[in-house]
């Protein structure tokens, strides 16, 4: 399957790209040739070969996730430099316009 250049101007359109007639001639030599790297890595007969999302095995490597320590309340707001009913208070960033 190849591109062609009408395709490409199309496709450029679509995305809002002001290409040049000597740009979309080279977008469609640089495109024909992934569409050609697709293709034939989809000839590859690959019904026995399982998916992957990697090329190593990964390993989780979090720890196991434990309840710990726990600040109170009071103790979170005590650094606060401004807290109201027990939360804190931030100053407001948008406006109601």
């Amino acid at each position: 399957m190849s591109i062609t250049s009408g395709e490409v101007a199309h496709l450029a359109r679509l995305s809002r790209l002001a290409l040049t007639d000597a740009e979309i001639e080279h977008f469609t030599g640089q495109l024909d040739v992934i569409i050609g790297a697709v293709a034939r890595v989809q000839e590859v007969a690959a019904e026995s070969i399982p998916p992957m999302t990697h090329a190593v095995p990964v390993v989780n490597v979090f720890r196991d996730d434990v309840i710990g320590q726990c600040l109170t309340a009071e103790q979170a707001l005590s650094g606060a430099p401004a807290q109201e009913q027990g939360r804190f208070r931030v100053p407001r960033i948008l406006t109601e316009d």
